[in-house]
């Protein structure tokens, strides 16, 4: 389903051509039409919206620029803190647990003029790749309802893809808004790490996470990325100063040039090559980049040799930090809390009910790479593997301005196909972890269709902070694209 987009719609409540609530009442119907098929909310917050669009309104009448995001509906990852709304990463653990404060990111769109609609379901924690971990059931993919959505981001590609809403937040720890994104034909960012708060996102592996949108256009997903990007004192990691414009004309909210001449494409050999990435995939990029080249941007290939070990580093890195933050859901603090006659025993309960299996894997991978005896050979070895890929990417970036590849090697696949075999699951990310490793931006954008009609992400891939030349090339991608 399509429908208007971000900039349209807040053009139009901006300037009084439609009302807020109007815009609202629109989304809430289609939310309840078709969102009983997909499962791609957990948590639709209707009377909160319909009286957020009303404030709109009333700003508007009286004169007054609501913001960029004037009217649009969002939705939101449901492990980002919203006050007074549940939010429970899709684990029994956090059930019913209402935060007391807004993350930044909420914050700043409701600051933009937004209007969250409701909480999107994900794999329990942020951990999967196919939402199918969730505590609350799976979501399916809006294209293909018996295939998954990708994840741990799933209800909101699906969200967007459906046409539920025109843009929604995920947080992307080894490719969790991209390889949805990908899976679901929409347009999926992760910012350079530091370039949006980590305030209020309930944390699975702290060096890795990052939040971004996921829209259906690229000018699109630049608008809400100017609403929530910027440096934030009360994340540590947040990076000073403020970010360069993605606009043409220099301001925030405009349109992305599509300008590529002179540029230094690079296909990335190791993740176009590799085994498990499927014909249509490999064609999409290199169509792509011819694409490019037609544009006037000179292409060549290039290597990143370590990106093959980047999914056995990664799956020691993100699981040890998992095993550290999740440590706090004891059942003392918050949550679900099962009784028993110690406390030891009480921890050992609640959490034995609370997570859901996935997660308990990696807690205990974690737990492993981290104890003594182990640590040097196992988490300390995947974090020497990680500076030798971050050298790939600046000997890489030093011959391109930007790099190619796949986001997902292959196209949507069946609902519960991989669920019984870890390593294919695990293997749907090969693509998309090296950048979180690196801490560099990424952007999936569709490319036409693959297997059995599905779509097919091509992935853009630019140095830190790289994000206005990679949302260029991005663009040209877009307009080029089957």
């Amino acid at each position: 389903m399509s429908g208007p987009g971000v900039a349209e719609i807040a053009a139009s409540v901006r300037n009084g051509g439609r009302t807020a609530r109007d815009v609202v009442e629109e989304h809430l119907a289609r939310i309840a039409s078709r969102d009983p098929e997909l499962g791609s909310f957990l948590c639709v917050t209707a009377e909160a919206a319909r009286a957020r669009a009303d404030e709109i309104d009333d700003l508007v009448g009286r004169g007054r620029d609501p913001g960029p995001l004037a009217g649009v509906p969002v939705a939101l990852k449901d492990n980002l803190c919203t006050r007074g709304v549940p939010t429970t990463c899709a684990s029994r653990i956090l059930e019913g647990w209402r935060p007391p404060y807004d993350a930044t990111v909420v914050e700043r769109l409701l600051l933009a003029g937004a209007v969250p609609v409701g909480k999107t379901n994900l794999d329990e924690f942020a951990m999967g790749s196919s939402t199918e971990n969730s505590a609350f059931g799976p979501t399916r993919n809006p294209l293909d309802p018996s295939r998954v959505p990708g994840g741990s981001s799933g209800g909101s590609a699906a969200a967007v893809a459906a046409g539920l809403v025109p843009v929604a937040l995920g947080s992307d720890t080894g490719g969790s808004v991209r390889q949805p994104a990908s899976l679901c034909g929409v347009v999926g960012v992760k910012p350079t790490y530091g370039r949006v708060s980590r305030f209020g996102l309930v944390a699975f592996a702290s060096s890795l996470d990052q939040i971004g949108p996921i829209t259906r256009t690229v000018d699109d997903a630049a608008l809400a990325l100017e609403a929530i990007w910027g440096h934030d004192p009360r994340d540590a990691t947040s990076v000073p100063g403020r970010p360069e414009p993605l606009g043409a004309d220099g301001e925030p909210g405009g349109p992305v040039p599509a300008e590529v001449a002179g540029l230094r494409m690079g296909i990335i050999e190791e993740l176009t090559t590799m085994e498990g990435v499927a014909p249509s995939v490999r064609r999409a990029v290199t169509d792509a980049a011819a694409a490019l080249e037609h544009a006037g941007a000179k292409v060549d290939t290039a290597a990143v040799p370590h990106a093959r070990h980047a999914l056995s580093a990664y799956y020691l890195i993100a699981p040890a930090e998992a095993s550290s933050n999740l440590a706090r859901y004891d059942g003392v603090r918050y949550g679900l809390r099962v009784d028993a006659p110690s406390t030891e025993e009480m921890n050992a309960r609640t959490r034995a009910a609370g997570f859901g299996p996935e997660v308990k894997r990696r807690i205990m991978l974690g737990t492993y790479a981290l104890s003594a005896g182990y640590y040097d050979a196992y988490y300390g070895r995947a974090q020497r593997v990680r500076t030798l890929l971050i050298r790939d990417f600046d000997a890489a970036y030093g011959c391109f301005d930007v790099l190619l590849a796949p986001t997902s090697p292959t196209v949507a696949f069946p609902l519960g196909s991989r669920t019984d075999d870890v390593l294919a699951m695990y293997g749907s990310d090969r693509c998309t972890i090296p950048s979180n490793l690196a801490g560099h931006p990424a952007v999936s954008v569709p490319w036409g269709r693959g297997e059995d009609d599905l779509p097919v992400g091509v992935q853009v891939l630019a140095p830190a902070l790289g994000e206005a030349v990679m949302f260029r090339v991005a663009k040209v991608i877009e307009e080029a694209a089957p």
